[in-house]
């Protein structure tokens, strides 16, 4: 799927920016156009809904991998057509240096918010190659063609995975991370070291957003809320690993994309900075399974297994950094966001 994808009226309206979050470098107001990679994702499409709410031209640039069906990564594109403002859409694999710098060159970003990536622990243990090839190359052709198109304002996203099994909770920035467990960690780290080197040697801003556990509407099918969801909807077993005492700090879709737009907004004020996105109150896995089981009105079927390799065993941001330098402040507890996110499966016909 490429070319243009016309304007029509949005839903989102920016309203999860923080009004602190104010542009302030001249360069940014005079150039509001931005590509975001990994458009047609769970969290790529919610990020172009509220950037053109923000009044941003934007780019939006997707493979189209097959982890997941397509058909809904194009559900996730229809959403997009709904917002005013100029949305340009095309298919591209990030490795492809020279169609990504083509891309850029001709679309002249004062922004970029990468997003595009292969996600999940699990699969990266099977397939690290590949998950090297993506993130790691993927991620310098993003920003060799950044650098191309001019463009000195740029917003990747790292995961808390990079923490490891940090002993010390929360997790904060200044923790060591020199010890990740799974390949896709792994792939992480390497990419926030390689913004800091792209930031040192062209003096472009950079920021790496360290996502918690993200969650909502248009999650990825395979994921452990939405699938928790639909298998307690179905009164299907869901699978516990471990004995349920593993804990994460799930973050609500739209307290990320409040996070990732501050950082556009802000990240020029410190050059290269890496930042926590969560939701401050993580929750045990055995909790979890018994707030779906609220949610959808039915107690679930709990079926036991070991523990997977490359899972940690915690996670919890420290939001210190966040709150004072981006302003962020998460608003949806797990609990009224997977009710909001059972509704939207629920008026789609997906449970």
């Amino acid at each position: 799927m490429g070319g243009r994808i016309p304007p029509s009226p949005c839903r989102w309206n920016g309203r999860h920016v923080r009004s602190g979050a104010a542009v302030t470098d001249s360069a940014l107001a005079t150039n509001r156009r931005v590509v975001v990679t990994g458009a047609a994702g769970f969290i790529g499409s919610h990020v172009c809904q509220a950037m053109l709410g923000a009044g941003w031209e934007v780019m939006g640039v997707d493979s189209f991998d097959p982890y997941y069906d397509e058909v809904l990564k194009r559900a996730n594109l229809e959403e997009v057509r709904g917002c005013g403002g100029r949305f340009e859409f095309e298919r591209c694999d990030i490795c492809d240096a020279g169609r990504l710098g083509g891309i850029f060159s001709a679309f002249r970003p004062g922004a970029v918010v990468h997003l595009a990536a292969r996600a999940g622990v699990r699969p990266s243990i099977a397939d690290p190659a590949g998950y090297a090839m993506t993130n790691v190359v993927g991620t310098q052709r993003v920003l060799d063609a950044a650098e191309g198109a001019g463009c000195r304002r740029i917003v990747c996203a790292s995961s808390s995975s990079v923490y490891g099994n940090n002993p010390k909770t929360p997790f904060a920035e200044t923790d060591a991370v020199d010890a990740p467990i799974s390949p896709y960690a792994a792939t992480k780290k390497a990419c926030e070291l390689i913004g800091h080197t792209h930031h040192h040697l062209t003096g472009a801003s950079v920021a790496m957003l360290r996502f918690f556990t993200v969650f909502g509407p248009r999650q990825r099918p395979d994921l452990a809320i939405r699938l928790f969801l639909s298998k307690a909807a179905r009164g299907e077993p869901i699978t516990m690993f471990g004995d349920g005492s593993t804990s994460r700090d799930y973050t609500y879709i739209d307290d990320i994309v409040s996070g990732v737009l501050a950082a556009v907004e802000r990240i020029d004020s410190h050059g290269y900075r890496v930042w926590n996105l969560g939701g401050d109150h993580p929750i045990s896995l055995s909790d979890l399974i018994s707030a779906v089981g609220e949610v959808v009105g039915r107690a679930p079927v709990v079926e036991r297994r070991p523990m997977q390799p490359g899972d940690v065993e915690r996670t919890w941001a420290d939001l210190e950094r966040s709150r004072s330098e981006l302003g962020y402040e998460p608003r949806t507890t797990v609990r009224d966001g997977m009710a909001r996110q059972f509704a939207w499966m629920r008026e789609r016909g997906l449970v």
